[in-house]
């Protein structure tokens, strides 16, 4: 008989292929793929049925790039599944409850798990459900991008990280540091799983606690302005604020982990961002489609760039410190403790890894929140036809800001006669990186970053 891992890596192309470009979380669907393959896969389970291991799947494209995904694989006798090799049938390993349950055993029990060129880690934080028969129903939360997440028994929740990077993932880290000081306003993080050695070192998985929720932030808003009302969204929008402050303040708060120490910025650092924002114009409206959805902004580089160079004079950053990196409203909850959980500690799923594990500004994070804000306001015009209440996006601003400075460490933040000129230039950041991934992902949402560079050039200094 042939051993899982050969099994796996037998799975035929085409049936891989398809299976692969046609998932949620496949992120590359405007790129041409030239080849799916699995480069190697990890056993986990290869003695019961069924069987259960974690493919490489490496998908190359017309470009010569090329990228790793992470493909939880179940193997039965017979027909059924995306693929069939050699009389088994290959399936999402997702959709199985028992093998769902297994690996969350593994995490429990902080299993090792060795192959011939690297090892499977299992880890735990502590606090697990011992009785795991008392989890009940494992279902899908269906809801995800570029990851896949299940809740087994609404208890736990296991995410499952689909586009491999080698390194430690940013929300392993934030998460295992923020649960460990007792942060409340995050679901906690119970365990994880990684791999080490060949291909590469990377974190496969993370368990959390499930929290209950009402709705998200931007279901929340946008019921708001669908309303036409200010008495739903915008009387939480300052506990929101406050709720950020707090976790700026506590990602501040280490005194010796060098991956989380503050640090001051260097003479040039502003020069520096305004540089790599004064590129990105560059590159972005030297390769602007010819879409008249983009007429607002086309030939108007030169006019953003003066912008920039207006809002990015000299004076005070603050201090530089881990923070969530793509933050908006889609990653909060209103739970049914009514209060604001933060989720989906990942940063910003285009840039690669690495950079999204460097300390910056936390005022990154409040401009990402306004840019929703305005995202919300935007989208709530253009795509549903119903313009915001007047004066909806200045004071739901206003009042995450007074909750935000009313909680945040001010030694880590400029002072309030530079800090608006900054969140303007972080808030075009945004809105470049929102119009560049809408340029590549949703081509119809284009118009809202649109809306917001136009206020931005039109916005007095």
């Amino acid at each position: 008989m042939s051993t899982v891992r050969e099994l796996v890596l037998a799975l035929p192309e085409e049936e891989l292929r398809e299976f692969v470009l046609e998932q949620r979380w496949y992120g590359s669907k405007s790129d041409e793929v030239v080849q799916v393959q699995a480069v190697d896969a990890f056993p986990l389970r290869d003695r019961d049925e069924p069987l259960l291991a974690v493919a490489v799947v490496e998908t190359r494209f017309q470009t010569g790039t090329h990228e790793l995904y992470n493909v939880p694989v179940g193997l039965r006798r017979g027909k059924g599944g995306f693929a069939s090799v050699d009389g088994w049938s290959a399936f999402d390993a997702l959709e199985d409850d028992e093998l769902v349950r297994g690996v969350v055993e593994m995490i429990r029990a902080q299993e090792r798990v060795e192959h011939d060129h690297g090892t499977l880690e299992f880890s735990t934080v502590g606090g697990l459900v011992e009785d795991l028969g008392e989890l009940g129903a494992v279902r899908a939360m269906g809801s995800e991008q570029s990851n896949s997440s299940v809740v087994l028994g609404e208890q736990l929740v296991l995410k499952v990280y689909r586009r491999l990077e080698a390194g430690v993932n940013p929300e392993l880290e934030l998460l295992r540091f923020l649960t460990q000081r007792g942060f409340p306003s995050i679901a906690s993080l119970e365990g994880w799983a990684a791999h080490v050695g060949q291909p590469l070192d990377a974190t496969l998985a993370i368990l959390q606690h499930y929290v209950p929720v009402r709705t998200d932030g931007w279901t929340l808003a946008l019921a708001d302005l669908a309303a036409g009302s200010d008495d739903g969204f915008v009387p939480l929008v300052r506990r929101l604020g406050e709720v950020t402050g707090a976790m700026h303040s506590v990602l501040a708060s280490e005194s010796s982990d060098p991956a989380f120490l503050t640090e001051e910025p260097s003479a040039e650092a502003l020069a520096l961002i305004v540089a790599r924002i004064d590129e990105e114009i560059e590159q972005v409206f030297s390769s602007l489609p010819d879409d008249p959805l983009l007429e607002p902004i086309a030939g108007r580089g030169d006019e953003l760039r003066d912008r920039l160079q207006a809002i990015g004079q000299s004076g005070p950053l603050g201090r530089l410190i881990r923070h969530h990196g793509d933050y908006h409203l889609g990653q909060v909850l209103w739970t049914e403790r009514d209060d604001w959980v933060v989720l989906d500690f990942e940063g910003e799923p285009a840039r690669p890894l690495t950079e999204r594990r460097h300390k910056r500004s936390p005022l990154r994070d409040v401009a990402g929140m306004l840019r929703s804000f305005s995202y919300a306001a935007s989208a709530s015009s253009l795509e549903h036809g119903i313009d915001p209440p007047v004066g909806w996006e200045g004071q739901v601003r206003s009042e995450f800001l007074a909750g935000y400075l009313a909680e945040v460490d001010p030694a880590i933040v400029p002072s309030s006669g530079t800090l608006e000129r900054r969140l303007v230039l972080f808030e075009l950041e945004k809105a470049l990186y929102e119009l560049r991934y809408e340029l590549g992902h949703r081509p119809d949402w284009v118009r809202v970053p649109v809306a917001g560079i136009v206020q931005l050039l039109e916005e007095p200094l």
